[in-house]
């Protein structure tokens, strides 16, 4: 059986330049394996920005329905794992780059690449999460999982306003950690203290120093910029702290020695939500919506409808974005 939904595509010209567009699609019914789902909510990620824009290579193959979230409601299942009327959530697996992603009436996805809406979570609240949140809770995850804890100092995140940043902040601060908010946007002070940062450390102001090893200042770190930062981070987590990476907003490199590591006994974390595997996604997913559900998520998040999507990516590019932004997909 034939679906018409309306979905909004990258297409990419012959001088391989990228945009994008609200059009009509057919969806088929799924096929072995597929689950056919209605899509509630969507969300906005830097790299959703990026894909649908042309400002980065994120996408691999063209056309492609873009947004790398989704959460709904299955309409048809081919697949034992799912019936017609659960509720699923799906983040990652390359969807809205190799994969046709979430911002469409319609998905059809691998009954592999869901999971189960955790109970205690709605769809909005899964989105409001989304990518971004996912992110945040696997970085408290692993530092918790590496012994970093409240007793282990302040906790600095990085890139603070933004999606990961805010619910890492709120996620923290409920967890009894005292957290440390790093950003240019000294003007968003209030925001990122009403989400539970005790101190914020302005990065425009920062002496980030050239020894190898700096003053300790930090128990961890969430660090969604990269380069510079991360080096600094590196310098002057305390002995036996942790830095979770997981992000690229100031650029790739990372400039460091190997004594914060063999010295003070400094781990670094890589976070990859994007292929983070099974077990672990349905592992965070109940703790999200669990000991790791934020308690300031309205006042994170932004809700737009369908058509307004086109509308949101600017602000990701410039940095102006502050929280995190739902799209309103179906009813």
């Amino acid at each position: 059986m034939s679906h018409s939904a309306l979905a909004y595509r990258a297409h990419e010209d012959d001088d391989r330049k990228v945009s994008s567009k609200f059009e009509q699609i057919t969806v088929e019914s799924p096929e072995a394996g597929e689950v056919l789902v209605k899509v509630a909510y969507s969300s906005v990620n830097y790299k959703d920005a990026l894909a649908t824009t042309g400002a980065g290579r994120i996408i691999r193959g063209f056309p492609r329905i873009a947004g790398i979230d989704l959460a709904g409601t299955v309409v048809e299942s081919a697949d034992d794992r799912y019936a017609a009327g659960d509720e699923v959530v799906l983040t990652g697996y390359s969807h809205g780059e190799s994969l046709d992603g979430g911002y469409t009436q319609l998905a059809k996805v691998g009954a592999e690449y869901l999971v189960p809406l955790p109970e205690g979570l709605s769809l909005l609240e899964a989105m409001s999460i989304g990518t971004a949140g996912f992110t945040a809770a696997l970085s408290v995850h692993r530092l918790q999982q590496i012994g970093v804890s409240p007793e282990s100092g302040t906790i600095l995140v990085t890139g603070a306003t933004g999606g990961v940043g805010s619910v890492a902040i709120d996620i923290l601060s409920k967890l009894g950690y005292q957290v440390a908010a790093f950003t240019g946007k000294i003007e968003q002070s209030d925001y990122l203290k009403s989400l539970g940062a005790s101190e914020i450390v302005n990065r425009h102001e920062l002496e980030l120093g050239t020894r190898p090893l700096e003053k300790g200042l930090w128990g961890g770190a969430i660090d969604t910029v990269g380069d510079e930062t991360l080096g600094w981070l590196t310098r002057t987590v305390n002995p036996w702290g942790a830095i979770a990476s997981c992000g690229l907003a100031g650029g790739i490199k990372l400039n460091t020695t190997v004594m914060p590591f063999i010295i003070r006994g400094v781990s670094l974390l890589g976070i990859d939500s994007v292929l983070c595997p099974m077990e672990i996604r349905q592992q965070i997913w109940q703790r999200i919506a669990t000991d790791l559900k934020p308690v300031h998520l309205d006042e994170i998040t932004s809700v737009v409808p369908f058509d307004q999507l086109p509308d949101q990516f600017g602000q990701f590019l410039d940095g102006s974005i502050k929280g995190r932004i739902v799209v309103k997909i179906g009813d």
